[in-house]
């Protein structure tokens, strides 16, 4: 069976200034490039072998994966499923506001104009679903929205397990399909 390991992309401006991403296009800050490039480095370190890097369209992961294809010669390509979810009306507000913590509680919440968690957990099953079925590994390199789900898609996690989670830019986290 395959694996799959999940990077989240490199640090942001909008991160350092604390802000809600979304959707919206950050772009990566000199260190979040270094992170990158270093993550590739790692990657190579711990022997990981993937068939594939597949990245968001946005590109703070984009940009991110693009170092580590460069370090690791492992092909990449963009999937639009990757995007992060669309927080709506609290994108570029900030991530630690109590207003915003409560409602990425409630999962059918569309943020005004945005998508619910599981619309997002929709499109996100999906595309692991269809990772599942091709067998391959994969790097996958996206956003902390998304690293959420796939961790929910592999194991259980309460609602707030669920919203409290989240990992640092360009950790790196493996899971196996069984």
């Amino acid at each position: 069976m395959g694996k799959i390991y999940f990077v989240r992309h490199g640090e942001t401006v909008w991160n350092v200034e604390n802000k809600i991403c979304g959707k919206s296009d950050s772009p990566l800050t000199e260190n979040g490039h270094a992170q990158a490039v270093e993550t590739g480095k790692k990657i190579l370190e711990m022997g990981i072998k993937a068939d594939m890097i597949l990245c968001s369209p946005l590109s703070r992961a984009r940009d991110t994966a693009q170092h580590i294809s460069e370090v690791t010669g492992i092909p990449m390509r963009e999937e639009l499923r990757l995007i992060e979810q669309n927080f709506g009306k609290y994108e570029a507000t900030a991530r630690n506001g109590k207003e915003f913590q409560e409602a990425k509680k409630q999962f059918l919440n569309r943020y005004g104009d945005g998508e619910s968690m599981f619309q997002l957990a929709q499109r996100i099953y999906n595309l692991l679903d269809d990772l599942k079925a091709d067998g391959g590994d994969y790097i996958l390199v996206a956003h902390n929205g998304i690293a959420r789900v796939v961790n929910s898609y592999f194991y259980e996690m309460t609602n707030d397990e669920y919203a409290a989670f989240g990992i640092r830019n360009c950790d790196i986290r493996e899971y196996s399909f069984e």
